[in-house]
């Protein structure tokens, strides 16, 4: 993969504002699978004016066609950046729903996420309590289809910066690919957080992006 290429397409996505307008749902992912076919940001564009032109919702589904584009080229790109490592394999079903690939031969599906405001605790509490956010993220995020408890990744970003737009990060693929690459380089299981889910053992960690 390009990453370069990828890094200066998701980066024209950064001048639109980034709001859902509503929540996910199967449906709505339904009428904007479009997305996983087009990796430029004019050729979704496009198609977004195509497909949704006469809609009454139009503002909303661009919206939410534009954010699922960002946030599933961005992922690919970081899966990609999994997949380089020496000691990762990618799973050979693609459109597995619950691993992306294989670290030390212990599968993961990976989620790239910004801090969430719903956490309700700081920044600083949660570097210090890793189990705690964690915890958090299995039970309030990826909901419908994209729900389950197996082994994650999260990649969890941090703008000090500008803390409204820790989003505008997941286009910074060639600095994630630094993190990534130095997390994987000292990555062993003992550094796992284990949690017992639905009678289920599940080993989950966060890899901490902070600008």
């Amino acid at each position: 993969m390009n990453y370069e290429l990828l890094e200066k397409e998701l980066k024209k996505r950064l001048k639109f504002d980034y709001n859902w307008g509503r929540k996910q749902t199967n449906k709505l992912d339904v009428e904007t699978n479009f997305i996983y076919k087009i990796n430029t940001f004019d050729a979704v564009l496009s198609e977004i004016e195509t497909s949704f032109k006469n809609s009454l919702n139009f503002t909303e589904l661009k919206n939410y066609a534009l954010n699922r584009w960002f946030n599933f080229w961005s992922a690919k790109g970081v899966e990609a950046i999994f997949c380089e490592h020496e000691n990762v394999h990618p799973h050979q079903n693609s459109k597995d729903k619950y691993t992306d690939f294989f670290v030390n031969s212990i599968p993961f599906d990976h989620k790239t996420t910004v801090f969430p405001a719903g956490f309700k605790k700081s920044i600083p509490y949660a570097i210090e309590h890793k189990r705690e956010l964690i915890a958090w993220l299995y039970k309030n995020q990826s909901q419908q289809q994209r729900k389950h408890l197996k082994n994650r990744l999260f990649i969890v970003l941090i703008d000090f910066n500008e803390q409204n737009e820790h989003w505008k990060l997941k286009a910074e693929i060639l600095w994630l690919q630094k993190i990534i690459s130095t997390y994987l380089s000292t990555f062993t299981e003992d550094k796992l957080e284990t949690f017992y889910f639905q009678n289920n053992i599940v080993k989950s960690d966060i890899i901490w992006a902070i600008k």
